[in-house]
């Protein structure tokens, strides 16, 4: 009786090392079942067998999970430190967020190189545009605490908002190669439900953040997170063009695709040009009330 009571608790609650090992073993040989195996083949039962087990053993380890990391954070200075300092965890997210841009602004450069189109050139300059933007978001909060200096803050908010309707040009270059040339991405179901589980998280998150970060009253991080908007709407109009391809069953013609691809498109560029509208003109609103303060 023993023996079986050991054995249990060792398959419900193996060793942490176990478990990290598990995941990608069973991520990897259920998503090479799900594309390359018959659903009732005897490896396939298997790796739906392992991705249950797996999870099963990771939701019986939750407790003892939220229990180390609430532990964690009250006992680490290091783990204090960043959920108690706002301005670290938003220098860091615009720092990773520069070193992305750049790296994938670089990607669609090469590519336009490469194969000679204007369609990856439009995308690099728009990616170039928000790491421009990101360079001098991140050289002021590295140096000055957010509110410190508010009239800079709202000079650079402002810049951000005219780069943004500058933006909409490549902007419109994209949505031009997608409707009038029939531009479009075609990737795998597997790759194209990654993107959309991407595109609507980085969307959401990026409207919570922008709502979140009001409360500091610092434009560079209002700033910050309308970057992050406009990347993701980008992403959403990508994600617009990937679905209608991949999943394409030849119900929609041609025009109704290209109607769709225009309008979501449009959509997308109607929500930077607003957003642009208005943070340049709220900011310089404000920018002439500090100069009367100043002045009076």
């Amino acid at each position: 009786m023993e023996f079986w009571k050991k054995l249990g608790k060792s398959l419900l609650f193996p060793h942490i090392a176990i478990m990290i090992i598990l995941v990608p073993i069973a991520t990897v040989f259920l998503v090479y079942s799900m594309v390359f195996l018959e659903t009732e083949s005897p490896l396939a039962i298997v790796s739906y067998v392992l991705a249950a087990y797996t999870l099963t053993v990771w939701c019986f380890k939750i407790p003892y999970l939220i229990r180390f990391f609430r532990n964690f954070k009250n006992e680490n200075k290091y783990a204090r430190r960043w959920l108690e300092d706002d301005r670290l965890r938003v220098n860091v997210s615009l720092f990773g967020s520069l070193i992305w841009n750049v790296a994938y602004a670089a990607l669609q450069l090469w590519l336009g190189f490469l194969h000679k189109t204007f369609w990856f050139y439009s995308f690099a300059v728009y990616y170039i545009f928000l790491a421009v933007m990101r360079f001098f978001l991140v050289r002021h909060t590295a140096i000055h605490k957010p509110g410190e200096r508010m009239r800079e803050e709202l000079i650079k908010y402002r810049a951000c908002g005219w780069i943004f309707l500058v933006m909409n040009l490549a902007l419109s270059l994209i949505v031009f190669f997608m409707v009038y040339w029939n531009r479009t991405f075609e990737h795998g179901m597997i790759t194209a439900i990654a993107m959309a589980a991407y595109t609507f998280t980085a969307f959401a998150v990026a409207i919570v953040n922008i709502v979140k970060y009001r409360k500091y009253n610092s434009p560079i991080y209002s700033a910050s997170k309308a970057i992050s908007l406009a990347a993701a709407c980008v992403s959403m109009l990508t994600l617009t063009s990937t679905m209608l391809t991949t999943f394409s069953d030849g119900t929609m013609d041609v025009l109704s695709e290209k109607l769709m691809l225009g309008g979501v498109g449009a959509a997308v560029s109607v929500v930077i040009v607003v957003m642009a509208i208005n943070m340049i003109v709220q900011s310089t609103k404000k920018i002439k009330l500090l100069n009367e303060d100043k002045n009076g």
